[in-house]
């Protein structure tokens, strides 16, 4: 047990070192979001060099599908055939890395959409043969959001894992400790669309949050933003970990201007 507790701490050290408080933004600090939705599934977002990519996966019979709705399940389209063996392929392709800079990480951001208690075992069925390229042996990261098990479960699962967090739970050290990242919706604290300034107000409330989950140590990311330059240019001013788009050639060029 002490074995375990340990590796977590350090897998979690290794993933919190790079957040963007160092004031330097690359395209390591974007983030695919719904990426499943783009023409060309994780290989856009991986060729622009992005930091993270999400995928959204129902059940269907032991089978992890990727799509935002049940409805829009289709055979050819899942977990492993979208994100698992392509991350794989670049792994191995690269001697042990997902990217040849053998200091970049990718986190693969899974959103639950169908209950945890038994997708989670799926997810770990279908993660094992991958487990040297997942923290804390490789440096493909799996972070868990949606349907999560709540934070007293976590140490149940394999220490590849880590969960998806929310500013406004109270988490033990040890529950802290497999947070990949902290989400919140940005609608909780502005309805800013980019037009003009953001209001004085919310500018302090989001602020507020993004220095508490700084101060836990841990990476933050915001869904439901705009998703346009000038958004993009409040989420750096704010110093905001992933910046979310669905844009991924627009940011990477915003970026990379920097």
């Amino acid at each position: 047990m002490k074995r375990f507790i340990c590796t977590v701490v350090i897998a979690s050290v290794l993933v919190t070192s790079a957040v963007a408080q160092n004031g330097r933004y690359t395209v390591a600090n974007a983030h695919s979001h719904n990426d499943y939705e783009q023409e060309n599934p994780f290989f856009e977002a991986y060729n622009h060099g992005f930091g993270s990519v999400e995928a959204d996966v129902h059940l269907v019979s032991d089978t992890l599908y990727v799509a935002h709705d049940a409805h829009e399940i289709a055979k050819s389209r899942t977990l492993e055939s979208l994100y698992l063996k392509p991350l794989l392929e670049k792994f191995e392709k690269n001697g042990g890395s997902v990217y040849a800079d053998k200091s970049r990480r990718m986190v693969l951001l899974i959103d639950l959409k169908t209950g945890y208690e038994l997708t989670m075992p799926a997810l770990i069925r279908t993660l094992e043969p991958y487990r040297k390229m997942l923290l804390p042996e490789g440096n493909v990261q799996v972070v868990i959001s949606g349907n999560t098990p709540p934070p007293a479960q976590f140490s149940m699962y394999p220490a590849y894992l880590f969960f998806d967090g929310r500013p406004d739970i109270p988490y033990t050290p040890e529950q802290l400790n497999r947070l990949g990242m902290i989400s919140q919706s940005f609608t909780k604290y502005s309805r800013w669309k980019g037009d003009g300034a953001i209001a004085p107000g919310d500018s302090v409330k989001l602020e507020a949050v993004i220095q508490q989950v700084h101060r836990q140590g841990k990476r933050i990311r915001f869904w439901a933003t705009p998703d346009h330059e000038t958004a993009w240019q409040l989420m750096i001013r704010l110093k905001v970990d992933f910046i979310n788009t669905d844009h991924i050639q627009p940011l990477s060029a915003f970026i990379q201007k920097l």
